[in-house]
Protein backbone atom coordinates (compact mmCIF):
# COMPACT_ATOMS: atom_id res chain seq x y z
CA UNK A 1 0.00 0.00 0.00
CA UNK A 2 1.58 3.58 -0.57
CA UNK A 3 0.09 6.50 0.86
CA UNK A 4 -1.15 9.92 -0.65
CA UNK A 5 -0.34 11.62 2.49
CA UNK A 6 1.13 10.26 5.57
CA UNK A 7 1.28 12.63 8.90
CA UNK A 8 3.84 12.50 11.56
CA UNK A 9 2.64 13.37 14.49
CA UNK A 10 -1.57 14.31 15.62
CA UNK A 11 -1.74 16.99 17.22
CA UNK A 12 -4.15 20.36 16.28
CA UNK A 13 -2.42 20.80 12.78
CA UNK A 14 -2.64 17.00 11.67
CA UNK A 15 -6.06 16.77 12.95
CA UNK A 16 -7.42 19.39 10.77
CA UNK A 17 -5.48 18.03 8.02
CA UNK A 18 -6.97 14.20 8.36
CA UNK A 19 -10.39 16.26 8.53
CA UNK A 20 -9.86 17.98 5.37
CA UNK A 21 -9.08 14.40 3.68
CA UNK A 22 -12.07 12.82 5.47
CA UNK A 23 -14.41 15.64 4.40
CA UNK A 24 -12.74 15.31 0.75
CA UNK A 25 -13.14 11.91 0.26
CA UNK A 26 -16.89 11.55 1.55
CA UNK A 27 -18.02 12.49 -1.74
CA UNK A 28 -15.92 10.80 -3.98
CA UNK A 29 -15.34 7.44 -5.21
CA UNK A 30 -13.05 4.70 -3.92
CA UNK A 31 -10.12 5.18 -6.88
CA UNK A 32 -10.68 9.54 -6.57
CA UNK A 33 -10.01 9.25 -2.57
CA UNK A 34 -6.77 10.07 -0.55
CA UNK A 35 -5.59 7.26 1.01
CA UNK A 36 -4.07 9.15 4.27
CA UNK A 37 -2.91 8.09 7.33
CA UNK A 38 -1.30 9.56 10.78
CA UNK A 39 1.09 8.40 13.29
CA UNK A 40 1.51 9.76 16.76
CA UNK A 41 3.70 8.60 19.55
CA UNK A 42 1.07 9.02 22.35
CA UNK A 43 -1.33 6.23 23.44
CA UNK A 44 -4.27 8.93 22.95
CA UNK A 45 -4.92 12.19 21.63
CA UNK A 46 -3.56 14.77 23.76
CA UNK A 47 -2.45 18.59 23.30
CA UNK A 48 -1.06 20.42 26.35
CA UNK A 49 -2.13 18.52 28.67
CA UNK A 50 0.19 19.59 31.58
CA UNK A 51 -1.25 23.35 30.99
CA UNK A 52 -4.94 22.32 31.54
CA UNK A 53 -5.68 24.71 34.44
CA UNK A 54 -9.42 24.01 35.27
CA UNK A 55 -10.02 27.73 35.02
CA UNK A 56 -7.80 28.84 31.67
CA UNK A 57 -9.26 30.43 28.49
CA UNK A 58 -8.02 30.04 25.32
CA UNK A 59 -6.84 33.35 23.57
CA UNK A 60 -7.56 32.12 20.28
CA UNK A 61 -11.08 33.04 19.58
CA UNK A 62 -13.34 30.10 19.08
CA UNK A 63 -13.71 30.27 15.21
CA UNK A 64 -10.79 29.95 14.84
CA UNK A 65 -11.59 25.98 15.66
CA UNK A 66 -10.22 22.88 13.16
CA UNK A 67 -12.16 23.79 10.19
CA UNK A 68 -14.32 26.89 10.40
CA UNK A 69 -12.36 29.41 8.27
CA UNK A 70 -11.93 26.42 5.98
CA UNK A 71 -15.41 24.76 5.96
CA UNK A 72 -18.19 26.89 7.91
CA UNK A 73 -20.57 24.30 7.41
CA UNK A 74 -18.51 21.49 8.52
CA UNK A 75 -19.75 19.40 10.75
CA UNK A 76 -16.38 19.18 13.15
CA UNK A 77 -16.63 22.73 14.13
CA UNK A 78 -16.81 23.62 17.93
CA UNK A 79 -20.36 24.78 17.63
CA UNK A 80 -21.31 21.40 16.68
CA UNK A 81 -19.42 19.81 19.02
CA UNK A 82 -21.39 21.90 21.65
CA UNK A 83 -24.43 21.34 20.38
CA UNK A 84 -24.13 17.67 20.45
CA UNK A 85 -22.23 17.85 24.31
CA UNK A 86 -26.08 19.66 24.77
CA UNK A 87 -23.90 23.07 25.55
CA UNK A 88 -24.72 25.24 22.37
CA UNK A 89 -27.14 27.53 24.38
CA UNK A 90 -25.16 27.45 27.37
CA UNK A 91 -22.23 28.46 25.57
CA UNK A 92 -23.50 31.43 24.13
CA UNK A 93 -25.13 32.78 27.02
CA UNK A 94 -21.56 33.82 28.24
CA UNK A 95 -20.74 36.37 25.55
CA UNK A 96 -17.66 35.42 25.04
CA UNK A 97 -15.42 34.34 22.06
CA UNK A 98 -12.75 32.27 24.33
CA UNK A 99 -13.58 29.00 25.74
CA UNK A 100 -11.90 27.40 28.73
CA UNK A 101 -8.90 25.82 27.44
CA UNK A 102 -10.28 22.73 28.99
CA UNK A 103 -13.18 22.44 26.97
CA UNK A 104 -11.31 23.30 23.74
CA UNK A 105 -9.32 20.18 24.84
CA UNK A 106 -12.57 18.21 24.82
CA UNK A 107 -13.51 19.87 21.69
CA UNK A 108 -9.95 18.03 19.84
CA UNK A 109 -10.49 14.68 21.47
CA UNK A 110 -13.94 14.97 20.36
CA UNK A 111 -13.00 15.70 16.13
CA UNK A 112 -9.99 13.01 16.69
CA UNK A 113 -12.34 10.33 17.81
CA UNK A 114 -14.26 10.78 14.90
CA UNK A 115 -11.05 10.29 12.81
CA UNK A 116 -9.29 7.81 14.79
CA UNK A 117 -9.68 5.23 11.55
CA UNK A 118 -7.11 7.42 10.20
CA UNK A 119 -4.75 7.50 12.94
CA UNK A 120 -1.76 5.29 14.49
CA UNK A 121 -1.24 5.92 17.90
CA UNK A 122 1.55 4.67 20.56
CA UNK A 123 3.71 4.48 16.59
CA UNK A 124 6.63 6.61 16.59
CA UNK A 125 8.60 7.55 14.14
CA UNK A 126 12.15 6.90 14.14
CA UNK A 127 13.35 7.36 10.74
CA UNK A 128 12.18 8.85 6.93
CA UNK A 129 13.97 7.12 3.98
CA UNK A 130 13.74 8.62 0.17
CA UNK A 131 12.83 6.19 -1.93
CA UNK A 132 14.74 6.41 -5.13
CA UNK A 133 13.90 4.36 -8.48
CA UNK A 134 15.25 3.09 -11.59
CA UNK A 135 15.83 6.34 -13.08
CA UNK A 136 17.03 8.68 -9.98
CA UNK A 137 13.85 9.98 -9.63
CA UNK A 138 12.53 9.88 -5.32
CA UNK A 139 8.65 9.34 -5.98
CA UNK A 140 8.41 8.45 -2.18
CA UNK A 141 9.30 8.07 1.14
CA UNK A 142 9.75 5.39 3.37
CA UNK A 143 8.36 6.37 6.81
CA UNK A 144 9.53 3.45 9.66
CA UNK A 145 7.77 3.89 13.21
CA UNK A 146 7.55 1.10 16.58
CA UNK A 147 5.04 -1.26 16.38
CA UNK A 148 2.46 0.43 18.89
CA UNK A 149 2.05 -3.64 20.50
CA UNK A 150 5.08 -2.57 22.59
CA UNK A 151 6.85 -5.93 20.92
CA UNK A 152 9.83 -3.57 20.11
CA UNK A 153 9.42 -4.64 15.73
CA UNK A 154 8.80 -1.74 13.53
CA UNK A 155 6.65 -1.31 10.52
CA UNK A 156 7.40 0.48 7.44
CA UNK A 157 5.22 2.29 5.23
CA UNK A 158 5.77 4.28 1.80
CA UNK A 159 4.26 7.65 1.21
CA UNK A 160 4.06 10.10 -1.74
CA UNK A 161 3.56 12.73 0.64
CA UNK A 162 4.73 13.09 4.08
CA UNK A 163 3.39 15.86 6.84
CA UNK A 164 5.30 16.87 9.57
CA UNK A 165 3.82 18.36 12.51
CA UNK A 166 5.98 17.18 15.40
CA UNK A 167 5.00 20.66 17.74
CA UNK A 168 7.58 21.99 19.66
CA UNK A 169 9.56 20.92 22.67
CA UNK A 170 10.49 22.25 25.53
CA UNK A 171 13.00 24.45 26.19
CA UNK A 172 15.21 24.47 29.03
CA UNK A 173 17.59 27.58 29.79
CA UNK A 174 21.81 26.03 29.47
CA UNK A 175 22.90 25.46 32.60
CA UNK A 176 19.55 23.80 33.70
CA UNK A 177 18.36 20.17 33.84
CA UNK A 178 14.82 18.84 34.43
CA UNK A 179 14.82 16.66 37.40
CA UNK A 180 12.44 15.51 40.28
CA UNK A 181 11.98 19.47 41.61
CA UNK A 182 12.88 21.19 38.19
CA UNK A 183 9.86 20.88 35.85
CA UNK A 184 8.86 22.79 32.40
CA UNK A 185 5.82 24.12 32.54
CA UNK A 186 4.48 21.78 30.00
CA UNK A 187 4.41 19.36 33.12
CA UNK A 188 2.82 21.69 35.90
CA UNK A 189 -0.51 19.63 36.77
CA UNK A 190 0.68 16.13 36.91
CA UNK A 191 3.42 17.15 39.03
CA UNK A 192 2.11 19.56 41.22
CA UNK A 193 -1.10 17.03 41.30
CA UNK A 194 1.21 14.46 42.61
CA UNK A 195 3.46 16.54 45.28
CA UNK A 196 -0.40 16.91 46.86
CA UNK A 197 -1.43 13.43 46.39
CA UNK A 198 1.76 12.76 48.52
CA UNK A 199 1.57 14.70 50.90
CA UNK A 200 4.82 16.25 50.42
CA UNK A 201 4.67 20.12 51.53
CA UNK A 202 6.21 22.73 49.64
CA UNK A 203 7.21 25.54 51.28
CA UNK A 204 8.33 27.70 48.19
CA UNK A 205 8.17 27.48 44.50
CA UNK A 206 10.21 29.49 42.21
CA UNK A 207 8.88 30.17 38.92
CA UNK A 208 11.11 31.64 36.06
CA UNK A 209 9.73 33.45 33.10
CA UNK A 210 7.27 36.61 31.98
CA UNK A 211 4.81 34.89 29.58
CA UNK A 212 1.46 33.77 29.65
CA UNK A 213 2.43 30.09 30.96
CA UNK A 214 5.13 31.45 33.45
CA UNK A 215 1.77 33.65 34.90
CA UNK A 216 -0.54 31.01 34.94
CA UNK A 217 1.73 28.52 36.73
CA UNK A 218 2.39 31.43 39.35
CA UNK A 219 -1.26 31.85 39.74
CA UNK A 220 -1.53 27.74 39.53
CA UNK A 221 0.90 26.93 42.29
CA UNK A 222 -0.51 29.70 44.69
CA UNK A 223 -3.86 28.06 44.97
CA UNK A 224 -2.54 24.64 44.75
CA UNK A 225 -0.08 25.22 47.59
CA UNK A 226 -1.87 27.38 49.90
CA UNK A 227 0.92 27.32 52.53
CA UNK A 228 3.63 28.10 50.11
CA UNK A 229 5.31 31.00 48.84
CA UNK A 230 5.28 31.35 45.75
CA UNK A 231 8.53 33.34 43.67
CA UNK A 232 7.89 35.16 40.72
CA UNK A 233 11.19 35.69 38.64
CA UNK A 234 11.86 37.01 35.46
CA UNK A 235 14.47 40.09 33.58
CA UNK A 236 11.59 42.49 32.83
CA UNK A 237 10.26 45.40 35.31
CA UNK A 238 6.86 43.75 35.21
CA UNK A 239 5.11 41.93 32.97
CA UNK A 240 4.07 42.95 29.54
CA UNK A 241 0.54 42.90 28.46
CA UNK A 242 -0.52 40.81 25.35
CA UNK A 243 -0.94 43.10 22.52
CA UNK A 244 -4.68 41.80 21.10
CA UNK A 245 -6.14 44.58 19.61
CA UNK A 246 -8.01 44.74 16.77
CA UNK A 247 -5.36 45.87 14.33
CA UNK A 248 -2.44 43.69 15.65
CA UNK A 249 -4.73 41.01 15.63
CA UNK A 250 -4.82 40.96 11.87
CA UNK A 251 -0.74 39.65 11.68
CA UNK A 252 -2.72 36.33 12.49
CA UNK A 253 -5.02 36.43 9.40
CA UNK A 254 -4.89 33.78 6.19
CA UNK A 255 -4.01 37.23 4.29
CA UNK A 256 -0.97 38.31 6.16
CA UNK A 257 0.49 35.04 5.44
CA UNK A 258 0.51 36.03 2.17
CA UNK A 259 2.07 39.20 2.55
CA UNK A 260 4.86 38.08 4.79
CA UNK A 261 5.34 35.36 2.63
CA UNK A 262 6.33 37.45 -0.72
CA UNK A 263 8.07 40.05 1.38
CA UNK A 264 11.60 40.90 1.75
CA UNK A 265 13.74 39.14 4.16
CA UNK A 266 14.33 42.48 6.09
CA UNK A 267 10.77 43.19 6.07
CA UNK A 268 9.87 39.65 7.70
CA UNK A 269 12.05 40.45 10.57
CA UNK A 270 10.88 43.74 11.10
CA UNK A 271 7.14 42.58 11.11
CA UNK A 272 8.40 40.04 13.99
CA UNK A 273 10.17 42.58 15.69
CA UNK A 274 7.32 44.77 15.44
CA UNK A 275 4.60 41.88 16.75
CA UNK A 276 6.38 40.16 19.00
CA UNK A 277 4.09 41.29 21.76
CA UNK A 278 0.83 39.57 20.22
CA UNK A 279 2.47 36.05 21.64
CA UNK A 280 5.95 36.15 22.98
CA UNK A 281 6.64 36.90 26.45
CA UNK A 282 3.32 38.69 27.18
CA UNK A 283 0.43 38.06 29.50
CA UNK A 284 -2.97 38.77 29.49
CA UNK A 285 -3.88 41.79 30.88
CA UNK A 286 -6.46 40.28 33.25
CA UNK A 287 -4.17 37.54 34.43
CA UNK A 288 -2.20 40.91 35.47
CA UNK A 289 -4.11 42.50 37.25
CA UNK A 290 -5.57 39.38 39.40
CA UNK A 291 -1.83 38.50 40.47
CA UNK A 292 -1.29 42.41 41.10
CA UNK A 293 -4.30 42.42 43.51
CA UNK A 294 -3.55 39.39 45.18
CA UNK A 295 -0.13 40.36 46.03
CA UNK A 296 -1.46 44.10 47.38
CA UNK A 297 -4.07 42.29 49.51
CA UNK A 298 -1.43 39.45 50.89
CA UNK A 299 0.81 42.74 51.63
CA UNK A 300 -2.36 44.29 53.23
CA UNK A 301 -2.93 41.69 55.57
CA UNK A 302 0.79 41.27 56.55
CA UNK A 303 1.19 37.73 54.88
CA UNK A 304 2.95 38.06 51.47
CA UNK A 305 2.99 34.55 50.00
CA UNK A 306 3.56 35.87 46.22
CA UNK A 307 6.67 37.94 45.79
CA UNK A 308 7.96 39.17 42.27
CA UNK A 309 11.43 39.05 41.77
CA UNK A 310 11.78 41.53 39.05
CA UNK A 311 15.04 42.41 36.86
CA UNK A 312 16.49 39.56 38.05
CA UNK A 313 17.82 36.26 36.64
CA UNK A 314 18.73 32.55 38.28
CA UNK A 315 22.23 32.44 38.47
CA UNK A 316 22.63 28.89 40.03
CA UNK A 317 20.51 25.89 41.07
CA UNK A 318 21.78 23.47 43.48
CA UNK A 319 20.67 20.66 45.61
CA UNK A 320 20.04 21.86 49.25
CA UNK A 321 22.43 20.72 51.71
CA UNK A 322 20.65 17.36 53.47
CA UNK A 323 18.76 16.92 49.93
CA UNK A 324 15.31 17.26 49.04
CA UNK A 325 15.19 20.89 48.11
CA UNK A 326 16.75 23.17 45.93
CA UNK A 327 19.13 26.23 46.79
CA UNK A 328 18.20 28.50 43.55
CA UNK A 329 20.44 31.76 43.57
CA UNK A 330 18.80 34.82 42.18
CA UNK A 331 20.74 37.71 40.95
CA UNK A 332 19.24 41.58 40.97
CA UNK A 333 20.47 42.70 37.66
CA UNK A 334 20.77 46.58 38.31
CA UNK A 335 23.38 46.10 41.49
CA UNK A 336 24.28 42.58 40.92
CA UNK A 337 22.97 41.60 44.60
CA UNK A 338 21.93 37.99 44.65
CA UNK A 339 20.48 36.16 47.14
CA UNK A 340 19.53 32.07 47.77
CA UNK A 341 16.11 30.93 47.61
CA UNK A 342 15.75 27.75 49.93
CA UNK A 343 12.97 26.41 46.76
CA UNK A 344 10.97 22.71 47.02
CA UNK A 345 10.07 23.49 43.07
CA UNK A 346 11.45 25.51 40.40
CA UNK A 347 9.14 25.45 37.41
CA UNK A 348 10.95 26.63 34.00
CA UNK A 349 8.19 28.26 32.27
CA UNK A 350 10.64 29.04 29.27
CA UNK A 351 8.57 28.49 26.29
CA UNK A 352 9.48 26.18 23.65
CA UNK A 353 11.46 25.47 20.48
CA UNK A 354 11.23 23.45 16.90
CA UNK A 355 12.44 19.98 17.31
CA UNK A 356 15.14 19.26 15.02
CA UNK A 357 13.95 18.13 11.96
CA UNK A 358 17.38 16.80 10.61
CA UNK A 359 17.57 13.75 13.64
CA UNK A 360 13.95 12.75 12.01
CA UNK A 361 14.33 12.98 8.65
CA UNK A 362 17.95 11.59 8.62
CA UNK A 363 19.04 11.64 4.34
CA UNK A 364 15.28 13.05 3.12
CA UNK A 365 17.04 16.13 5.28
CA UNK A 366 20.00 16.51 2.81
CA UNK A 367 17.19 16.62 -0.09
CA UNK A 368 16.12 20.11 1.52
CA UNK A 369 17.35 23.04 0.32
CA UNK A 370 18.43 25.92 2.55
CA UNK A 371 18.35 29.79 2.07
CA UNK A 372 21.43 32.25 3.17
CA UNK A 373 20.07 31.94 6.63
CA UNK A 374 20.47 28.00 6.49
CA UNK A 375 16.67 27.29 7.08
CA UNK A 376 14.73 25.18 5.53
CA UNK A 377 13.04 26.54 2.25
CA UNK A 378 9.56 26.22 2.01
CA UNK A 379 6.95 26.72 -0.69
CA UNK A 380 3.98 28.72 0.04
CA UNK A 381 1.91 25.70 -0.09
CA UNK A 382 3.88 24.68 3.03
CA UNK A 383 5.69 21.86 0.71
CA UNK A 384 9.27 21.91 1.24
CA UNK A 385 11.52 22.67 -1.64
CA UNK A 386 13.74 20.04 -2.35
CA UNK A 387 16.27 19.47 -5.17
CA UNK A 388 15.17 18.58 -8.43
CA UNK A 389 15.06 14.45 -8.49
CA UNK A 390 12.64 14.47 -6.04
CA UNK A 391 8.76 14.80 -6.60
CA UNK A 392 7.59 13.17 -3.16
CA UNK A 393 6.53 15.82 -1.15
CA UNK A 394 7.36 16.93 1.91
CA UNK A 395 4.97 19.27 4.11
CA UNK A 396 5.90 21.18 7.19
CA UNK A 397 3.04 22.10 9.54
CA UNK A 398 5.46 24.08 12.05
CA UNK A 399 8.99 25.54 12.17
CA UNK A 400 7.99 27.78 9.30
CA UNK A 401 7.88 31.38 11.38
CA UNK A 402 10.76 32.91 8.93
CA UNK A 403 8.90 31.85 5.45
CA UNK A 404 5.25 32.22 6.80
CA UNK A 405 5.77 33.97 10.23
CA UNK A 406 3.57 34.17 13.54
CA UNK A 407 1.16 32.21 12.90
CA UNK A 408 3.22 29.06 12.00
CA UNK A 409 3.02 27.60 15.92
CA UNK A 410 0.01 29.11 16.59
CA UNK A 411 -3.76 27.78 15.94
CA UNK A 412 -4.82 30.69 14.41
CA UNK A 413 -4.51 29.41 10.73
CA UNK A 414 -4.44 25.79 11.00
CA UNK A 415 -8.17 25.00 9.23
CA UNK A 416 -6.91 27.09 6.35
CA UNK A 417 -3.19 25.71 6.19
CA UNK A 418 -4.80 22.39 6.24
CA UNK A 419 -6.70 23.60 3.41
CA UNK A 420 -3.75 24.63 1.30
CA UNK A 421 -2.27 21.47 2.17
CA UNK A 422 -4.85 19.26 1.20
CA UNK A 423 -5.21 21.37 -2.39
CA UNK A 424 -1.30 20.66 -3.02
CA UNK A 425 -1.47 17.01 -2.44
CA UNK A 426 -4.80 16.90 -4.37
CA UNK A 427 -4.09 18.89 -7.16
CA UNK A 428 -0.02 16.46 -7.41
CA UNK A 429 -2.45 13.44 -7.50
CA UNK A 430 -4.62 14.70 -9.85
CA UNK A 431 -1.47 15.31 -12.36
CA UNK A 432 -0.15 12.28 -11.73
Amino acid sequence: MVHDILGIGFGPSNLALSIAVEEHNRSLPADRRLNALFLERQPRFGWHRGMLIDDATMQVSFLKDLVTLRNPTSDYSFLCFLREQGRLIDFLNQKTLFPLRVEFHEYFEWAAARVSHLVSYGSEVVSVDPVRGDDGEITYFDVTSRDPSGSGTTITRRARNISVAMGLEPHVPPGLELAERIWHNSELIPRATRLADEGRPVQRAVVLGAGQSAAEAVDYLHRTFPDAEVCSVFAKYGYTPADDSPFANRIFDPEAVDVYFSAPSEVKQSLIDYHRSTNYSVVDMELIEALYATAYREKVAGRERLRFLNVSRIRAVDPAAGGGGLDVAVEFLPTGEKQVLSADVLVLATGYRPRDLSSLLGEAAKLCLRDDGDEIRVGRDHRVETVPEVSAGLYLQGGTEHTHGLTSTLLSTVAVRAEEIHRSVQSAKVTV
